[in-house]
């Protein structure tokens, strides 16, 4: 009896033995597989959402050159030609003299595409550059931060256009027209910094300064000529005085009858 009771014991202790063998095995497959699927979606998720994080950058490009030419309607008329090649807009263009030197000046607006381009084609045949700068201003934040806000804005228009359908009272017409006005103007003046934005980065502005150094210094003045040019000078002072003089002959006249009144006056007093 005692045997057989032995026996059931441990047969029941082994079943219990595989069955907790089996459920560990059972709920470690559970817990891999969980691991698994959610480190899967993990990272799916996480590549999905790199793109969305990487926007694209707005960079505004600004060049300056400043260089000597040989040839200055030359140069200029290779830098136009090289503007409407790369669909460029000439914005200023301007010539003039400076000391010792003539100049051509020009402002360009160039596809950003075409800005690096542009630059180089440019650089063809200059030795040397007294300027050759290109900033970048990256406006990415600003202009995400502003595309934000008009979504924002747009949405609680939205809300303020349902509000007005839903209006019972002229009071309450009459404030939510004030609120949507003052949302629309914030929303036009959003519009018009992102349409600047806009532009600013699909067109680069490169300013150039060009110049041909000339030989002319001018007449020099011998120290004779600069002492008959003194008495000349003098001269027509002179001639001046007495034309003013000329000018004022009416007073002269009645200073001498005032002076010959006088003496005369006297003259009888004395008498």
């Amino acid at each position: 009896m005692k045997t057989i009771t032995l026996f059931i014991f441990s047969m029941i202790l082994a079943c219990s033995n595989t069955t907790s063998d089996s459920d560990r095995g059972e709920n470690a497959l559970y817990e891999y597989d969980e691991a698994g699927v959610v480190g899967a979606s993990l990272e799916i998720s996480e590549k999905s959402s790199v793109p969305q994080m990487q926007q694209e950058q707005k960079i505004i490009k600004t060049g300056n050159l400043r260089f000597q030419s040989r040839d200055l309607e030359k140069t200029h008329a290779r830098v136009k030609n090289l503007v409407t090649r790369y669909n460029g807009i000439l914005q200023s263009d301007r010539s003039g003299k400076g000391y010792n030197e003539d100049y051509r000046e020009m402002t360009i607006r160039i596809p950003a595409e075409h800005f690096q381009t542009l630059i180089d084609s440019i650089s063809q045949g200059v030795a040397y550059f007294d300027q050759n700068d290109v900033t970048q201003q990256d406006v990415s934040e600003e202009y995400v931060d502003i595309e934000a806000r008009l979504k924002a804005k747009r949405e609680l228009e939205n809300r303020y256009l349902e509000l007005l359908k839903q209006a019972k009272t002229v009071k309450d017409m009459l404030e939510i027209e004030r609120e949507l006005s003052n949302i629309r103007e914030e929303i036009e003046a959003r519009q018009g910094r992102l349409k600047y934005l806009q532009n600013q980065v699909s067109y680069s502005t490169l300013h150039l300064y060009f110049y041909k150094t000339t030989t002319d210094k001018g007449i020099t003045t011998s120290y004779g000529q600069k002492m008959w040019n003194a008495i000349k000078s003098g001269w027509n002072g002179i001639s001046l005085f007495f034309l003013g003089l000329l000018h004022i002959w009416p007073f002269f006249v009645i200073l001498l009858l005032a002076v010959f009144g006088v003496r005369k006056y006297l003259k009888r007093k004395k008498k």
